[in-house]
């Protein structure tokens, strides 16, 4: 049972440092929250028309930016740059980007994706 433990864990861990775990995190998070403070009945959202519907396509949008590089890490510069825009759009479609949260949340994890850099395997030292 440990073993299995520590193997899960070091597989975590491997695929933490070689993807862009956190910002996809932050991002995924502010999408959460906007869709969260964007929730209303469906006869208003279809009443409103599409500016009912932004706050729901603005946040999934921000989760599907942070969950695509955390697949395919070559594409984090395009999907942290559509992510971070979307949070800002965010502001205007969906109260307030989620009352601020989500839109902090999501330009922070954008801009964590775009500065991601793989992380360089550790040198070893040389023994006696």
């Amino acid at each position: 049972m440990l073993s299995r433990v520590r193997a899960a864990w070091a597989w975590f861990r491997a695929f933490r440092r070689t993807r862009p775990f956190w910002g996809g995190v932050w991002l995924v998070a502010g999408g959460w929250t906007v869709l969260k403070f964007s929730l209303s009945s469906l006869q208003l959202i279809v009443s409103t028309g599409f500016g009912g519907i932004a706050g729901y396509l603005v946040g999934g949008g921000m989760i599907l930016c942070g969950l695509i590089p955390m697949a395919l890490p070559a594409q984090r510069y395009t999907f942290g740059l559509i992510g971070a825009v979307l949070a800002v759009v965010s502001l205007v479609v969906s109260n307030l980007g989620g009352f601020l949260l989500g839109m902090v949340l999501g330009v922070l994890g954008g801009s964590m994706m775009v500065g991601w850099g793989v992380k360089r395997p550790r040198r070893r030292a040389v023994e006696g």
